[in-house]
């Protein structure tokens, strides 16, 4: 049961890391408001980079987490 589980998360996970930096081409080509995702992904990321950049060394080893999260 664990191991079906892990293996939905990691597809959810591989599928995410492909829509993601698509929903960023498609925010850059296309403006803020992406007709096909329906949010602004651009500005949400940057929003979230700042909020990791105000919070000095906290945000730093949160970032490294989801970096490896990501790599796993």
């Amino acid at each position: 049961m664990m191991d079906s589980a892990k293996s939905f998360l990691r597809g959810v996970m591989d599928v995410a890391l492909v829509i993601i930096p698509l929903s960023v081409v498609l925010g850059i080509i296309f403006g803020p408001a992406v007709p096909f995702i329906g949010t602004a992904v651009v500005d949400n990321i940057s929003a979230l980079v700042s909020d990791l950049g105000g919070n000095g060394l906290v945000g730093i080893i949160v970032l490294g987490i989801l970096y490896w999260l990501a790599r796993r």
